[in-house]
């Protein structure tokens, strides 16, 4: 056979830079770095580790699971640093971080340092899950930008990713580490941080071109996710049925990771498609797709009447100040820290729900799983749903919220007065709800205060969940857990001192405190309500025009720039 010309070499070679800076490669990292950044939702698998191996109450554990919670919802520092800095100055940090908090964690509960003091095994899990900010901003604060049009499916499954990255996780340490819940830890460690520094420059703004395959392919990526989380239920299924090989894991895992790389092909496919149509010929010296960060000294001190009185109209660019003191910000706040505190405060406490209630420890992690990948289907649900439901119903996504809402206040009922199996149904609702939540708070921010500042604003939106799980998990539930656990002690004639973990055995030992969680839900829909009819004129107007034009405008510059 004869050697391959140096023509079509160059060809290939200028295709795969082509590729390679692209939106659509840029997305493909985006959804890697996505799908490893959800370790805050594996907490439920390694607490009980880090419970028997430091000898800490349920008042303890979640303490750290409100640090926890703090750190991977405070995200205000990375959504300020992106405003100044490149992205991948903020994946690089984020990447920090990850590594640093997770691997101290796994030195501790491995013995391979003293036993930490509490506030230092807090200041660990902080850091560790405040690390998934700085992926959020730098992956899909971006990918938003880079499609403006398409936001409720871009966030529907860059948060859809997170989601599954519990099970993904999961699968990736049983092929490695085997059934050990200490090297899961070591995990979360070294491979988040990894994939961001493989893809640290790969992600970046771009110039918005209007693409007439993006929703196709956008369905593509639907299907290839859905076809991803339905094999991890089953598999996650029968590994708690079976038991597997270490073979069988790594056969499992690898599956998985092919699934995951998919996209790729989606998106090599439309590249080519594209150069083929003409309409985004492989790039050339002088055309600028790259977006350059703005000048810093937009974040000017605005006036009093700027910030409360003189504020822009709804969809258009919000400045902070306007943003954070708007009334439509503050109902947000509530239904955030009503909602999302609800919910993260029963994903803490679901592997102790399942101790509870009796059930094996095989059976908990199926609770997990199941949470993880039913997380996955309400982001997914809510983002591509809602999308579909706005552009062509005009039907508002506050609504949409209002209803996840009334959703949750199900689940956390089940688990208040519980029945046989009722935990699997709680475990669905709760993480079809907890994921519901997210995607339409971010596209409700994007949309009501526009995408000038929305790598901090959305980062601000989403304050209120560590509170809400402060107070609710940390000042409501796990006292409540304890005096349960401390009265089933006094009936044994056992003191506190007499054993080393304190355990609540009963299906009183959470009813009180999740009759409480439930009724905190109803009224965060109740709120969400408020903003529904607040915000019912906007929602009827199309709230993508101006992307559209944008969108036209920079075709017709690039058309001119190539044809010079």
């Amino acid at each position: 056979m004869g050697e391959m010309p140096m023509s079509k070499i160059h060809e290939i070679l200028q295709f795969t830079n082509h590729v390679i800076q692209g939106r659509w490669f840029s997305l493909f990292a985006s959804f890697l770095i996505m799908a490893g950044a959800g370790a805050t939702y594996l907490f439920g698998t390694y607490s009980k580790e880090i419970k028997s191996s430091l000898g800490y109450d349920q008042t303890t554990l979640n303490l750290l699971g409100f640090f926890k919670d703090l750190g991977a919802n405070v995200g205000v520092f990375s959504g300020l640093l992106a405003e100044i800095t490149p992205t991948w100055f903020v994946l690089l940090v984020g990447a920090s971080m990850n590594f640093i908090g997770y691997f101290m964690i796994w030195l501790s509960i491995a013995g391979k340092i003293p036993k930490p003091n509490v506030w230092l095994m807090s200041m660990y899990i902080c850091i560790g899950a405040n690390s998934q900010n700085f992926a959020n901003t730098g992956a899909l604060v971006t990918s938003v930008r880079n499609f403006p049009q398409s936001r409720g499916n871009m966030i529907g499954l860059l948060k859809g990713f997170t989601g599954l990255s519990g099970a993904i996780l999961t699968q990736l340490y049983l092929a490695l580490y085997g059934n050990d819940a200490t090297s899961l830890v070591l995990l979360i460690a070294w491979l988040p941080a990894a994939i961001s520094l493989i893809f640290v420059y790969t992600i970046r703004e771009m110039r918005v071109v209007n693409q007439p395959n993006q929703l196709k392919v956008f369905n593509y990526c639907l299907a290839i996710a859905i076809v991803l989380a339905l094999f991890l239920m089953v598999m996650t299924l029968v590994e708690r049925a079976v038991s597997f090989t270490h073979a069988a894991y790594v056969a499992t895992a690898t599956v998985a990771c092919a699934l995951l790389f998919t996209p790729l092909l989606v998106f090599v496919r439309e590249e080519l498609l594209s150069v083929f149509r003409k309409e985004n010929p492989p790039r050339v010296p002088g055309v600028v797709v790259v977006v350059e960060k703005e000048d810093t000294n937009n974040l000017k001190c605005l006036s009093f009447n700027d910030i409360f009185l003189n504020k822009p109209e709804r969809g258009e660019d919000y400045s902070i100040l306007q943003a954070l003191f708007s009334t439509d910000m503050l109902i947000l706040f509530v239904a955030t820290f009503c909602g999302l505190g609800t919910s993260l405060t029963a994903v803490d406490n679901l592997g102790q729900i399942g101790e509870s209630l009796g059930y094996p420890t095989t059976t908990i992690k199926s609770f997990v799983s199941l949470l993880s990948i039913w997380n996955f289907f309400g982001r997914i649900f809510s983002g591509f749903v809602s999308e579909a439901l706005l552009v062509k119903y005009k039907f508002p996504r506050t609504l949409m919220m209002t209803l996840v809402l009334l959703l949750s206040c199900i689940g956390l009922l089940l688990i208040a007065f519980p029945f046989n199996g009722s935990v699997y149904v709680a475990s669905v609702i709760i993480g079809f709800s907890f994921g519901a939540q997210l995607p339409l708070l971010f596209s409700i921010i994007s949309e009501l205060f526009g995408l000038k500042y929305y790598s901090t604003l959305f980062n601000c939106g989403q304050l209120a969940s560590p509170l809400g799980s402060y107070i609710l998990n940390v000042k409501v539930t796990g006292p409540l857990y304890d005096r349960e656990a401390l009265k089933d002690l006094a009936r044994r004639g056992l003191t506190r001192s007499s054993v080393k973990e304190l355990t609540c055995i009963g299906n009183q030992c959470y009813r009180q405190a999740f009759i409480i969680l439930a009724s905190v839900a109803f009224f965060g829909a109740l709120a969400s309500l408020v903003l529904v009819a607040r915000t019912r004129k906007f929602y009827k107007g199309d709230i993508y025009k101006k992307f559209r034009e944008q969108a036209e405008a920079t075709e017709a510059e690039m058309a001119s720039t190539n044809n010079k």
